[in-house]
Parts: C-alpha cells; structure tokens; sequence
C-alpha cells in the first residue's frame, strides 16, 4: 500500500494516490461528509482522458480514497463541474428524498470532424456518493456555436426558488436557470468586456458573502480562472468581481477594465468554492489546483502528479481599496499542530539568524514583525547551502515577495525559477504573516488573509533549515511561532 512518502509527497496536502489530477470538482458537503472529486487521468502521470477521481473527509484534512467516479462513456471524457444536494428532489432521481447529483461537461468532438464539442450533462447518486448513475438524457444542454463551452457550477438560488448554472463559455461567463437540473434556460452573460482576458475563461463560479461579517449587508462574487497565455510570464491564475445578482444577471460594481487576484503567486488554478456548506461565520469554503498549465505536466513527481492548496474559508472585507475577498486557511488545520516553538520581543539583524537551531520540512508559522528602520525582512525556507525559497517584504518597493529561483529542482520549465510579488502596505509599520511550508509548496497569508501568495517549490529533503533575516537595518519580532504539523498519513487510509 502507498505510504505517501516520495520524494516531494505533501505531507498536509490533497493529492491523489497516484497519477494524474488537475481541477478540484464537484465539492459537496452532505449527511457529515466532504467530497472532494478532481479531473484524474488514472493511467498517466500527465493530462490524459478525463475522469472524476474522488476523495471523502469528514475534517477537510484526512482523506478516503475512493474509486474513480465518472468515466468516460459515449458521450465523452469527464471534464469539470459541480455536484449539488438536490434537497427537495426536484430532478426526481430520488422518489422525494435528497441525493447527491452531479453537474459536468461532457467533451468529445463533432461527428466526422476533429472540432471539440463540449456539453453539459448530469449523474446522480443513490448512496451518499459511492457510485453514479448517468442520466439517460445526456447531455442537457449543448452549444454549437461555441468550442469552448464548460465548467457548469450550480447553485439553488432560494429568493427565485430555482437553479443557477454559471458556465465558462469562450471569453465570458453565461448564466443558465433550470427548475429540475434537466431543462436549462439562458439567462444572461457576463464579462465580454471586464477583468482579464489574458487567457481562456475557465471554471466560474458565483457566490454570496457578508460584507464585514454584517447579515444586513451582501455582495456577489463571481470568480473566473483564466488559462495560460505564452505571452504572460504569470501563466494560468485566478480573479475576480465583487457585485449584485438578481437571480438572471450578475452586474460587476467595478470599472471593466479592473482586475482583482484571487491569489498573487503562481500555483493557484481553477478553484471553486464547495457546496451545501454553511460555516459558522458564513464563509464559503474553497480548494484551488496547486499547479500551473505552464509548466504542470512537467513538474519533477514520479508516481503522481499535482496536488491541492489548503481548503480555506473565503470572506469578504472593506480596506482601503474597498471590499475586497479574503482568505483563511480553515481551522481544522490546527489539529495538525505539534509542539509549538515561540520567540516574542526579539531583534533581527543582519548578523544573527534567531531561527537557526530550528530543522523542518513541513510546519506552519504565525509572526508579526515591526520592520522597524530595516529595508527589508523576511524568511528564507526550506533552506540548505545551495537551496531557499525567500518570502519577504522589501519597504522601498512597498512588495510583499516570493523569490523561488533557488527553491531547489527548476529545470523543467524556464518560467518557474522566479520572484515575483504584489504591493502591500503594512499595518503600523508591522507585517503580519501565516505561513504552511510543506515538501513542495509554500502559502503566504498576509494581513489576516487580505493578501495570498501561493507557490509551488521542489527543494531536497534535506533542505531543511530555516532563517529570519533583515537587510539595511534591524528589525523586532513582536511575535513569532512556529508549529511542526503531522503528517495526515500517520494513519493512511485507502478504499479498494
């Protein structure tokens, strides 16, 4: 049985048990379980025919593998969707009780051409998600006219009592309205002339939040990945538009031409938020694929490849910019945590390294630092004589940074040895930052989650040390500690 202990295997991290995965979809919270289903290729280590792999947890960190879901069949592969509680039965798949029922493209091409066809169809299941029955009416909706024409996310939308259908189609999002899942009616389109379209629009999705944690006061987020363009060093990413809906039309608050980064690294794609679960504090629950279509099939993993970033909880603030989305890694994390190392009222300085005695592959770091009158501040991690990824904030350039051009094995794609960075003022002179360092990635959270930087590395094993350094200057920690995690696979469990 795996052991989940190769060369650069995240040790807190989603990934399949082997081969290949990219998107996260159909996440659906139902009867006390998480389900995490994910495009899988099961007989290759790069993107190959389209499947839905599968995974259960009931604390968003321990998984069950189990067996691949969907597969292709005569209408095509299994390209990405969402899965939804139809609570009410309104699909009739489940004689008046709920069930689970899945909401996908289909991708296959035109008879006697080699165009792509792309069309949505449903399956549903009769047992808490174990198997899948296809729909005998596949595929439900269909659009000649467009080639790129997928990524159904779906909703019920309680104030018009129906289901919404948000569907990345070319260079726009469309919005569909069905009152059984089966028979779908255009609604509106969004975004032809707004935010980025430095690539392919990918993987929408449209959800409510409370402004400031207030239940008087909402806003619409429609999130939109964008695919890899060769001309942008950036590759694929992910933005998007805070706004209204009205059930048929979401209108964007923002100018067109504005443009807001869900994530401002390089390894944060085609993420969407899980349905049918309600957090205490009325978050909405996200996943991202850790990787980038730049370079993703070329990442230096044997047995499998890719993994997910941390599920976090999104919100949404007002700061200086305005009401912008925030993100928190979710709490469950916190069971993950050992024995905690901490260092208060401390200076750095550009001769002593105060973490030097500390060893580490994988850990989480929660500090505040006064920059004091230093330039620059930051950490280096994973780091040994040859290797370090660098996460830090130079004053002058107002930048939050990650410096990943010698994080450890970069040769396979040009673009990857990079820093890269994004202004960021700091709160009384202070950084705040939460970090999750694991065998292959690096996540920053600055400012309680205002801003998040998402990175792939691939360092050595040994490439364990760890240094707190300050440039042109000293520097105070306020605060700093720092958690070894466990690994989720003390106990691996896998379902035949």
């Amino acid at each position: 049985m795996n052991n989940y202990r190769e060369k650069y295997r995240p040790q807190f991290h989603f990934t399949p048990p082997a081969k290949w995965m990219n998107d996260p979809n159909g996440m659906v919270y139902f009867e006390g379980e998480y389900h995490l289903f994910y495009q899988h290729h099961p007989d290759g280590t790069t993107w190959g025919p389209m499947h839905w792999g599968h995974a259960i947890s009931s604390d968003l960190t321990h998984w069950e593998h189990c067996p691949v879901a969907l597969k292709p069949d005569e209408n095509g592969q299994i390209f990405s969707g969402s899965t939804v509680v139809d609570w009410e039965d309104t699909s009739g798949f489940f004689g008046g009780k709920p069930g689970l029922v899945a909401i996908f493209t289909h991708a296959d091409v035109y008879p006697d051409s080699d165009r792509p066809r792309q069309r949505q169809s449903l399956a549903y299941s009769l047992d808490k998600g174990r198997t899948w029955t296809m729909y005998e009416g596949n595929p439900v909706l269909s659009n000649e006219q467009m080639t790129d024409f997928r990524d159904p996310k779906v909703f019920w939308h309680a104030p018009k009592q129906k289901w919404v259908m948000v569907l990345a189609a070319a260079d726009r999002v469309q919005i569909y309205n069905s009152t059984d899942l089966k028979e779908w009616i255009f609604a509106s389109e969004f975004g032809v002339s707004e935010g980025s379209h430095d690539g392919v629009w990918e993987c929408p999705d449209l959800i409510e939040l409370q402004v400031d944690g207030n239940a008087d006061v909402t806003r619409w987020v429609m999130i939109v990945s964008i695919g890899d363009h060769p001309q942008f060093p950036e590759g694929s990413r992910t933005q998007y538009f805070i706004g209204s809906f009205d059930g048929n039309t979401f209108t964007n608050e923002a100018s067109p031409e504005t443009v807001l980064w869900l994530d401002h690294g390089r390894d944060n794609y085609a993420g969407v938020t899980w349905s049918d679960v309600h957090t205490p504090d009325n978050g909405k629950l996200f996943i991202g694929w850790m990787s980038n279509w730049k370079y993703a099939n070329l990442t230096p993993t044997v047995s499998w490849r890719s993994a997910m970033t941390l599920p976090r909880v999104l919100y949404l603030r007002t700061g200086a910019s305005g009401v912008r989305l925030v993100q928190e890694p979710v709490t469950e994390l916190q069971r993950l945590r050992l024995q905690a190392q901490s260092w208060n009222e401390r200076t750095i300085s550009p001769d002593h390294n105060l973490l030097s005695d500390v060893q580490s592959g994988h850990y989480e770091i929660e500090c505040e630092i006064d920059m004091a009158d230093a330039d620059e501040v930051g950490f280096k991690l994973r780091k040994s004589e040859r290797e370090e990824t660098v996460v830090g904030y130079n004053r002058a350039a107002q930048t939050l940074f990650v410096d990943r051009s010698k994080s450890g094995e970069s040769g396979f794609h040009d673009a990857f040895p990079c820093r890269h960075g994004v202004q960021f003022e700091l709160q009384n002179g202070r950084l705040k930052l939460r970090m999750f360092v694991d065998h292959s990635s690096i996540e920053v959270f600055a400012n309680d989650g205002e801003t998040v930087i998402t990175d792939q590395i691939f360092p050595e094993p040994s490439s364990t040390g760890l240094e707190l350094y300050a440039k042109d200057g000293e520097a105070k920690v306020i605060s700093l500690t720092l958690y070894p995690l466990m690994s989720i696979y003390s106990e691996v469990t896998v379902t035949k």
